[in-house]
């Protein structure tokens, strides 16, 4: 409370003797009780106090006051509450879940940490680098968070097939896309059209290693990670169908957070399977860690519900089986197996149908014909995949990292079928968009990084023309598709480009545009503004720059008439028919 801290509050309660335990300690349990039961005694106390009184009532008409009771049951039981903090948590750990339940009173177990509460924006490029992580809290800065998170504006579409770059007239519910902008913001601008649509999600995000090989921040703190990660799964799990699945590459740094966390968006109970896949050899510059040599990376696999689809996979058999089958009267290749513990009553059955023997030994056994063996059925090691290296014909330009077409292949077929929405808001080269496509999945990727032009897209035009590279080949991919580019209408991108290129008597009329804009958000110290025609030229250009630096945010679909603007008639009819409005 302002100018209070929780041992006043506890002071003012001790005065009454019926609050304290035998101990003449204050109990919170019987003070909690009465607040929860709006005893009268206690309100008329706590009213007495002015500044209690300020903090923990509102005054309405008539001289009614109105008791805040979550704010003070919140206060009482947490000695770490700041009102006036972005956070209820104060970078400790295990203070209380995200529905203010305690854990002292909780039978669930939790991951909590600073700025759990807070929506993260979590801007990628190099110009979000430029400015520290914003966190919105979701009490203090709703209409904030809800800007943040409206319907977009999408400009600049463009559609690829094999003849080239088109202008696109017509949107169809069956299009492919591929959306540059920020994925926590397209994500949100996707549920309106995709919720409870999307068949299969695969992800490969920021390791938080500190390795900066995607040229993106890949360099977050712990607690801020984590935040942008459940920001991101909260309206993931919205766009899963209730039979889609959600796999989620990483390695040893965040992976048993991200367990964790996973198990509270959705449901420990929808955790499917760890997987374990080989990233490599024992070789080299490894060797010298005084360690376990770690050849492996982790994917987690979560459903929507546990009424999730998935198909099992096989892979061929190590041991040559050709080598030692042996041929039925009929001429048909067999290998014996084990039979395994079966009844009576079944075995006679096999042996009557010919697939049961008994040996010399007078044990029986199966035969397993070959053109019935699919191979061996897989398990959650995947040691046969081999990772892209910079030698692979697969390995796109300037991305380390990159995930082989043969990883991707086989989620998809494990857990989609033909026609499919597949989505993955962490493109980066654009590895889960050309499987899909060359497997006939409808895909959504997003990618907010400028390389999404010239590795991403380009990949997916040498996709479209038939490339021969990852799992054409064994799909028989001969070209052919297409898909649709658009990206988010980023106002502040444009106004930097007008300070840029602005001349003296310009720059004081984009001041002016400046505080009109949609970029400029509460966090702007208008007294920034005053003296402007004051400054150097230069000094004009870098606060207006600063502004946008600060604020990178985009066009809300409700601002699209809004002329300042300048969306085309054409954009606003494809935002229309994007939205179903």
């Amino acid at each position: 409370m302002p100018n209070a801290n929780l041992q006043g509050l506890v002071d003012f309660l001790s005065i009454k003797e019926e609050y304290l335990t035998e101990n003449k300690l204050l109990n919170i349990t019987k003070v909690s009780q009465l607040a929860r039961e709006y005893d009268v005694e206690l309100l008329k106390f706590l009213q007495s106090n002015e500044e209690i009184k300020k903090q923990f009532f509102v005054d309405v008409a008539g001289g009614v006051a109105i008791f805040k009771l979550d704010n003070f049951l919140f206060f009482i039981n947490n000695r770490e509450f700041l009102l006036d903090s972005f956070t209820a948590f104060k970078n400790k750990i295990g203070l209380a879940t995200d529905k203010d339940n305690y854990l002292a009173n909780n039978g669930d177990v939790v991951l909590n940490w600073a700025y759990k509460d807070c929506i993260l924006e979590g801007g990628q490029t190099k110009e979000d680098q430029k400015r520290g992580e914003v966190f919105f809290n979701e009490i203090l800065a709703p209409n904030q968070i809800n800007r943040l998170l409206d319907d977009k504006v999408f400009v600049n579409f463009k559609r690829y097939d094999k003849n080239g770059e088109h202008e696109v007239k017509e949107l169809n519910k069956n299009d492919n896309l591929i959306i540059k902008g920020n994925n926590l913001v397209v994500l949100h601008s996707l549920e309106k059209r995709f919720a409870g649509m999307v068949k299969l999600i695969y992800i490969d995000p920021p390791y938080n290693t500190g390795n900066d090989g995607f040229k993106y921040n890949d360099n977050f703190n712990h607690s801020t990670w984590l935040t942008f990660m459940k920001n991101r799964l909260e309206v993931a799990r919205e766009l899963l169908s209730d039979d889609g699945s959600i796999y989620v590459n990483i390695d040893y740094n965040e992976c048993h957070y991200l367990k964790v966390l996973m198990d509270e968006v959705f449901c420990r109970d929808n955790f499917i399977r760890e997987i374990a896949v080989k990233t490599g050899t024992s070789l080299g510059f490894k060797t010298t860690a005084n360690n376990w040599i770690r050849s492996h990376d982790t994917i987690l696999f979560f459903s929507k519900s546990q009424n999730y689809f998935f198909e099992k996979q096989y892979k061929p058999y190590e041991v040559d089986y050709k080598a030692r089958a042996r041929k039925d009267d009929d001429g048909r290749l067999w290998v014996d197996q084990s039979l395994g513990n079966v009844h009576d009553k079944d075995l006679q059955e096999l042996i009557e149908k010919g697939i049961a023997y008994q040996t010399s030994t007078g044990n029986y056994r199966k035969k397993q014909y070959l053109d019935e063996m699919k191979g061996e059925l897989l398990s959650d090691f995947w040691n046969d995949i081999n990772p892209i290296n910079s030698q692979s014909k697969e390995n796109t330009r300037d991305i380390t990292g990159q995930k082989p077409e043969e990883l991707i292949k086989r989620i998809i077929l494990a857990s989609s079928n033909e026609n499919d929405i597949v989505l993955d808001f962490h493109l980066g080269s654009g590895t889960t968009a050309a499987v899909a496509h060359k497997m006939n999945r409808q895909y959504i990727g997003i990618e907010q990084m400028d390389y999404i032009e010239t590795v991403s897209i380009e990949r997916m035009k040498k996709v479209i023309n038939g490339e021969d590279n990852g799992i054409s080949k064994s799909v028989n991919w001969q070209g052919g598709g297409e898909f649709v580019y658009c990206e988010l209408a980023n106002d502040a991108e444009n106004f930097r480009n007008e300070v840029r290129n602005a001349n003296a008597k310009e720059l004081t009329s984009l001041l002016e545009k400046a505080k009109k804009s949609s970029f400029l958000s509460y966090r702007v110290d208008r007294d920034k503004f005053n003296g402007f025609e004051n400054l150097t030229e230069q000094e004009q250009r870098d606060l207006l720059c600063s502004l946008v630096d600060a604020n990178t945010l985009y066009i809300n679909y409700s601002d699209i008439e809004n002329t300042d603007y300048e969306i085309s008639e054409t954009d606003k009819k494809l935002n229309k028919q994007f939205y179903g409005k």
